[in-house]
């Protein structure tokens, strides 16, 4: 079985602002199925497409199948079966040997910047970054398939 374990920082703006980065890359996703047992996403990058499910959280912990497929497919999958998306750049920084993932939000969701960081263990020691804040990891609110249907504009 495919565990993701993930943790889930708010960033501050100003500071990631100043912060040298690489070229984010450009996330269209969207969501087939949603509910609180389990999601089927849909996403695509300049490149590539993927087929995600994922189960339901326990606390920073959930099962996670993730399957590249063709992106012409994953483009065709998410204008004809989902109703629920979300767009935004991705950053991936890598600090004392972890990759941070920062999500820029756009559209509905403009204004919001969420850092990620997968772990080999849930109770995983890491270094923060000076740009992140609050940890939102159990806050559902902050999850993408929430935000697909409450976006941050909304708040």
């Amino acid at each position: 079985m495919a565990l993701e374990i993930e943790r889930k920082f708010l960033v501050d703006k100003d500071k990631w602002a100043t912060t040298d980065k690489p070229e984010g890359i450009l996330y269209r996703q969207g969501y087939i199925l949603l509910d609180i047992h389990r999601t089927v996403r849909v996403r695509i990058t300049p490149t590539h497409g993927y087929l995600t499910i994922k189960g339901i959280s326990k606390g920073a912990v959930r099962n996670e199948f993730e399957y590249e497929i063709p992106r012409e497919d994953a483009m065709q999958l998410l204008d004809l079966f989902c109703t629920n998306e979300i767009s935004k750049k991705r950053y991936c920084i890598s600090l004392e040997g972890k990759l941070w993932e920062v999500d820029v939000f756009e559209g509905r969701n403009k204004g919001l910047i969420v850092a990620e960081i997968e772990l080999n263990e849930e109770h995983e020691s890491f270094v923060k970054p000076e740009w992140i804040l609050d940890e939102v990891t159990e806050d559902t609110r902050y999850y993408n398939s929430n935000l697909s249907i409450h976006p941050f504009a909304e708040w």
